[in-house]
């Protein structure tokens, strides 16, 4: 039997002499193996290699394509990109914002109080610290317990504290079909295996993770979803609470975006014994000083805060106190309630200039997923954006497997000013309605 990378190695080759151009859609696996008197099986992993490689896309219910420009050289989401407007991160900073938080910490840079802050914190943080963050990460009925809160430096310390605790060296995680990339990377490093369980309009399907292999826990986003933009209604949280309890499995509840809808109790109020919520300032306050929280069950405290002490992913001080202080007095929940009424104005800006295209998201959110319209793929259509200064991520970079991802892109709206977003919305727009050919895509 022909070696599937030898083969891979001349379709490669191909695609390289343009003889196979940027476009082009490869032959239906059953097909191509047929063609080369292969197994269907061998034809699969040559399929996959050249994806892996970089050099084809697959997108759900129409096949495998070759890619229309290179793949990113460092991983999708990772760093603020060079495009004139950024739609690919949500870095919600408004106007006004620094000046109110550089006031709130004035108290901050006086000697004695400075002295403090440069010095070294525990896990556990401080306990003017616990109460502050206690209070400010309430939502709904649910309050965390202060005594049970402990402090990362960021989300993503956060969340990789967590798996890091929950789901040892080649183990299994259930995660979203479609989830946060930064997850992918970070169970990667773990050396943990990613299991992608069904979705629906509500979110993860419960049964998902019955048929699932055998696994140490799940990471989801209940509210908001990132990317989809689906908010989990009470009545599916409730059956995943039960599932979770049949099956003696954790949750790893992703709260980031919950403090846009403060009006939901989250996961962790309907199973508390098995879900531990991680949550961030980045989205609440901004990127450049922010802090993570985890909020293991009870009882379990000592491990999750083990797994953040040995991944060194603890709070710095100074970040602790500032963070603190703008909790305590106020300023965080001001801004973050500005943040609720932007999200929104955004988003009914968006649903304005993206009539009438597939757009989904919660009306509350900072970002939009955006089934797009035949004969658009998401490879070409983010080809086309970009070369009109616009960034934007296909579906592929949320995807988790080898399977094939969605024809679809999300839109990020936090970060451009509102007159920019609105430009950048109508451009899209008018790109969707056209085709590749017209935007020289293909």
């Amino acid at each position: 039997m022909d070696d599937y990378r030898v083969i891979a190695d001349e379709l490669a080759a191909e695609i390289a002499a343009g003889r196979i151009r940027p476009g082009d859609r490869l032959p239906p696996l059953r097909r191509y193996a047929r063609q080369r008197g292969i197994a269907s099986s061998t034809a699969a992993r040559v399929y996959r290699e050249l994806t892996r490689r970089g050099l084809t896309v697959g997108e759900v219910g129409r096949g495998t394509f070759v890619r229309t420009s290179a793949p990113a050289a460092e991983p999708a989401l990772a760093e603020p990109g060079g495009a004139r407007i950024d739609l690919e991160l949500n870095f919600p900073v408004l106007p006004g914002q620094p000046a109110r938080l550089a006031e709130s910490l004035q108290h901050l840079l006086r000697d004695d109080v400075l002295g403090d802050a440069l010095r070294p914190v525990g896990v556990a943080g401080t306990g003017p610290a616990r109460e502050a963050a206690a209070s400010h990460l309430a939502r709904g009925d649910w309050a965390p317990d202060p005594q049970r809160l402990l402090f990362a430096g960021n989300g993503r310390q956060a969340i990789a504290a967590t798996i890091a605790a929950l789901v040892p060296a080649g183990e299994r995680l259930g995660v979203e079909s479609l989830t946060y990339p930064v997850v992918k990377g970070i169970a990667a490093r773990l050396g943990v295996t990613l299991v992608p369980l069904a979705m629906d309009e509500h979110g993860l399907l419960p049964e998902a993770i019955d048929a699932a292999p055998p696994l140490r826990a799940v990471y989801l986003q209940p509210a908001l979803h990132n990317p989809l933009g689906i908010t989990m209604p009470d009545h599916r949280r409730e059956r995943l609470a039960e599932t979770l309890r049949r099956h003696g499995l954790f949750a790893i509840e992703d709260a980031i975006y919950g403090f846009l809808r403060r009006d939901l109790r989250p996961l962790a109020a309907l199973a508390p014994e098995r879900t531990v919520l991680v949550d961030s300032l980045s989205k609440r306050l901004a990127p450049g000083l922010t802090l993570g929280f985890v909020m293991p069950p009870e009882g379990r405290t000592q491990e999750f805060a083990a797994a953040l002490r040995s991944g060194t992913w603890t709070a710095a001080r100074f970040a602790l106190d500032a963070a603190t202080r703008w909790m305590a007095d106020g300023t965080a929940a001001a801004v973050e309630e500005d943040k609720r009424r932007d999200a929104a104005n955004r988003q009914r800006l968006a649903a304005e200039r993206l009539a009438p295209h597939a757009i989904q998201a919660d009306p509350h959110a900072y970002h939009l997923w955006w089934q797009l319209p035949d004969p658009w793929r998401a490879d070409t259509f983010v080809a086309a954006a970009a070369r009109h200064g616009i960034a934007v991520t296909p579906s592929g970079a949320f995807a988790v497997g080898p399977g094939h991802a969605p024809n679809a892109v999300r839109l990020a709206l936090a970060s451009p000013p509102l007159d920019a977003l609105a430009d950048a919305l109508g451009v899209l727009a008018e790109l969707a309605q056209g085709t590749p050919e017209d935007a020289g895509a293909e």
